[in-house]
């Protein structure tokens, strides 16, 4: 077994996958910190450095595997064997119901769906040879509960949810376990700020039990039990980390 684990972190440029990348290091973790562009992701893996962490910035499309393979193996042999990922990167989307195009559901699902597949099944390898493996993906509350105008969007964080159960039964004979974390509205994050104005947030946080929107932060804390050893007893699970938004 490594010494010290390795996590791949997507869509970690900004918002929660960056949080989720700077708390793993702060826990000894050496982070991949991937996004689209190579180059956002410098100001997470500065953040890291500079609290004495281990990242290596990375760049590619999620949907792609040749893309993906290239970042995996450049983290490979930057810090070693990877047995931590957190699937985070994704899109959203508003488009009525009725105005959905198969291109735009195309492109919603190769990123949301096929995204996490491909990017974990590239990562596998390492995971089944260290007979440990923490795979952590982020779905949404929108699964969950629905939400208008987000038919491609919701459906496609509920396959999320249905992959993660299933993967969970297939890899857990391996040390693998498999959680997904779906978020409700959090701050600080580009889907959020562009399509969420602050009276909204205002309005929302006063309907919500604790009385405030999320956090990157706070989805940040949660994924970095379940990356943990601490969470050895954990898979299969939704964990909703939502203020309340979501009761079951």
């Amino acid at each position: 077994m490594t010494t010290t684990r390795v996590a791949l972190v997507t869509g970690a440029a900004a918002g929660i996958g960056a949080a989720c990348s700077i708390r793993l290091a702060k826990e000894g973790i050496a982070v991949g910190v991937l996004d689209l562009d190579e180059g956002r992701c410098a100001g997470t893996v500065r953040e890291i450095e500079a609290d004495g962490g281990k990242a290596v910035a990375l760049g590619a499309d999620v949907s792609d595997r040749v893309q993906v393979r290239a970042a995996v193996a450049r983290l490979r042999d930057t810090f070693g064997p990877i047995t931590i990922l957190v699937n985070n990167a994704g899109v959203t989307d508003f488009t009525p119901f009725e105005d959905i195009t198969e291109e735009l559901l195309s492109f919603v699902y190769k990123v949301n769906v096929f995204g996490p597949i491909i990017v974990t099944q590239e990562i596998l390898s390492d995971m089944k040879a260290e007979h440990w493996g923490r795979v952590v993906n982020i779905s949404s509350s929108s699964a969950q509960t629905g939400s208008s105008k987000m038919a491609a969007y919701s459906s496609s964080k509920g396959a999320v949810i249905s992959l993660t159960r299933t993967l969970a039964q297939e890899l857990g004979p391996h040390g693998i376990t498999v959680n997904t974390i779906p978020p409700g509205s959090i701050t600080g994050t580009i889907m959020a700020d562009e399509n969420i104005s602050e009276a909204s947030k205002e309005r929302l946080a006063a309907t919500l039990p604790v009385r405030r929107v999320g956090r990157p932060e706070d989805i940040a804390n949660a994924c970095a039990f379940l990356c943990s050893e601490a969470s050895s007893y954990v898979t299969a699970q939704v964990i909703g980390v939502n203020g309340g938004r979501v009761v079951t």
